[in-house]
């Protein structure tokens, strides 16, 4: 009985553990453009050129930080948000991690 505990219990971690050392999905941009022309438009532009001083220039910027400031703006259930900033832990509370990927390749594809 407790051999086949044993057994099962090791079967269920390397399962976990082979799923969660698969890659994520390739980014994909023309998803992420429709997430920043929707979201991000009012503060960042449609191509990450921001019109206003306060906001900083997406545009070129390397398409793992962004995703990296994306992910540490959001909450995670009660751990609270990496950055603290009241209108980007908006902006990303809804959005999936795919949603954020897809928006940094985006923002990354572009000409400051």
């Amino acid at each position: 009985m407790i051999r086949t505990a044993a057994m099962a219990i090791l079967f269920a971690t390397s399962f976990v553990t082979h799923a969660s050392g698969q890659a994520p999905a390739k980014a994909d941009p023309a998803k992420g453009k429709i997430v920043a022309e929707s979201i991000c438009v009012a503060c960042h532009g449609a191509d990450g050129n921001s019109m206003a001083s306060a906001n900083p220039h997406l545009a070129g910027q390397i398409e793992q930080y962004l995703y990296k400031q994306l992910v540490n703006f959001k909450a995670d259930g009660d751990k609270p948000a990496a950055r603290d900033n009241a209108i980007m832990r908006g902006m990303v509370a809804s959005q999936t991690d795919e949603d954020m990927r897809n928006v940094a390749a985006w923002y990354a594809s572009q000409k400051l």
